[in-house]
């Protein structure tokens, strides 16, 4: 007599745990996950590093361009091309070193804080360039760094110097920005294209629309750099944007005094006595 074939349980049947009607399991998943990690570690607020995942460490950029002096120019039609790339990639390693020299600092400063839990730990979104040097930064100093790692065709891939039991793995966008907005206290944000922008601007519009309720610092990082890209005056003169949302974030051109900035404001309206509502987690978003 054939032996009767026993039925999968809900929650064991990946064929339907991965279809479309199983989409609110999966997105619940993406939120009680690191909820879960980050009580267990004790992580009780960030501070969140946007930039380029396309910038390079000065030592690799350096050898990228290193790797010319032995060419022939002859030998390649877009040698010039490639070498002004490289040349580049070089300048804008500035920007990575400043990164991880930045979370290493906040990291120590954090470190020495005579408080209960994890307070201000780097999170970033796990992967390279300005998220590799943050995540750097903080490992450096011995501090805890998260990983808000997303799953897409092109550049992502888990750093290897994010805290290993804080690295997330993102299938839905919103679910990961949630996570940078939600226990962030401070947000740095370097240069970067598409994705930095988007992520900028969500939490710039949570922040005029008062959809977030806690003081939440966002620092543009070289403001030569960032008016450039975005013509923010000319935002202003179009009356598409108010003169007083420019209040909204700060400029800051070296590590020194972002650093200065950073440090005063979560001293100011973290560490002194607030109302504890202010600081309760569940509050911090409408």
């Amino acid at each position: 007599m054939a032996k009767k074939k026993e039925l999968l349980k809900a929650y064991e049947n990946l064929d339907f745990l991965n279809s479309s009607e199983a989409r609110a399991i999966r997105i619940l998943s993406e939120y009680i996950e690191p909820k879960s990690k980050f009580k267990k570690h004790k992580v009780q607020d960030t501070i969140v590093f946007f930039g380029s995942a396309r910038l390079k460490s000065r030592k690799n950029a350096l050898a990228e361009v290193n790797k010319f002096k032995t060419m022939d120019p002859k030998s390649n039609s877009k040698f010039a091309e490639q070498l002004r790339a490289a040349q580049h990639h070089l300048n804008m390693s500035k920007y990575y070193e400043d990164a991880v020299k930045l979370s290493k600092r906040l990291t120590e400063w954090a470190l020495n804080l005579p408080t209960k839990g994890y307070r201000f730990i780097v999170c970033t979104g796990g992967g390279p360039g300005i998220m590799e040097a943050a995540n750097k930064g903080a490992k450096q100093a011995g501090g805890y760094s998260v990983g808000l790692n997303i799953s897409i065709p092109f550049e992502q891939f888990v750093n290897t110097h994010v805290t290993k039991d804080l690295s997330f793995e993102f299938h839905y966008f919103f679910m990961r920005k949630f996570w940078f907005a939600y226990l962030a206290k401070c947000l740095i944000c370097f240069p970067g294209g598409f994705g930095t922008m988007d992520e900028l601007f969500e939490m710039l519009t949570l922040i005029q629309t008062e959809k977030m309720r806690k003081k939440l610092l966002v620092v543009l990082y070289d403001e030569k750099y960032w008016n450039e890209i975005i013509n923010f005056q000319g935002l202003i003169d179009h009356a598409v944007i108010s003169p007083t949302d420019m209040n909204v974030f700060s400029f800051c051109n070296s590590t020194d005094q972002a650093y200065k900035i950073i440090t005063e404001h979560l001293e100011k309206n973290y560490l002194r006595k607030v109302d504890e509502k202010e600081q309760a987690p569940e509050l911090l978003l409408k």
